[in-house]
């Protein structure tokens, strides 16, 4: 027999009732406005990532880098892994029920990711990290993974139309990265990066999920 999943917490946000819930001892999902967003057992293109973000920054020794949203951590926990002792990560996660559960119950799933001591966490829109980093008002970032819901929106997206491409590529130190999750490949995404002055690609994660990375590289 199945074993049902198990609510440990649910939340109102502006897009709807966002759920924790648990199956088991660690089989985990996140649910929004009745959808499945995220699970525990689906992550690959969640850390493919970070792979190949951190892979694209080469040898350096103190890395800035940005990651948003915060998820169930697994992105982060990747990240951390491939990243130098001197790195400094800063994550913009928008809910603050995300944060209390990746320092929760989720913190299994990432040995306590949050917890590292190059980690900081700040509850907020990640346009408003892109938008300090951007206007001189913090110093910019080597690496910016971006892993919002369903991914790259249309011309007017606030973080991925034209305007916001534009604040991503003033955002980024030299020989800056940006690597997007998608559900699926965007040409139209890809074409206003190479206009705002990025190389771009895109990988597709193996498995059933098969999500898509693109990683854009400042020319």
């Amino acid at each position: 027999m199945a074993r049902e999943w198990k609510t440990l917490d649910r939340v109102a946000t502006q897009r709807g009732e966002l759920e924790l819930r648990r199956r088991g001892d660690s089989d985990f999902l996140i649910a929004l406005a009745g959808r499945v967003i995220m699970t525990s057992a689906s992550q690959r293109s969640e850390a493919l990532l970070a792979e190949l973000a951190c892979n694209a920054l080469g040898p350096r020794r103190r890395p800035r880098v940005l990651v948003a949203g915060l998820g169930m951590g697994v992105t982060l926990r990747a990240a951390l892994d491939r990243l130098p002792p001197g790195a400094r990560v800063e994550v913009a996660e928008l809910e603050p029920a995300v944060v209390s559960w990746c320092r929760g119950p989720l913190a299994e799933l990432t040995r306590d990711a949050q917890g590292d001591p190059r980690v900081r966490v700040r509850t907020e829109d990640v346009g408003e990290a892109i938008a300090r980093a951007a206007s001189g008002r913090a110093p910019r970032f080597d690496a910016i993974l971006l892993d919002l819901f369903e991914g790259p929106g249309g011309e007017e997206d606030p973080i991925f139309g034209r305007d916001g491409v534009a604040r991503l590529r003033a955002a980024l130190a030299e020989d800056g990265v940006v690597a997007v999750w998608s559900e699926r490949p965007d040409a139209r995404f890809e074409k206003r990066l190479r206009g705002a002055g990025f190389r771009a690609t895109s990988a597709r994660s193996r498995g059933a999920l098969r999500h898509s990375v693109t990683l854009a590289r400042t020319c």
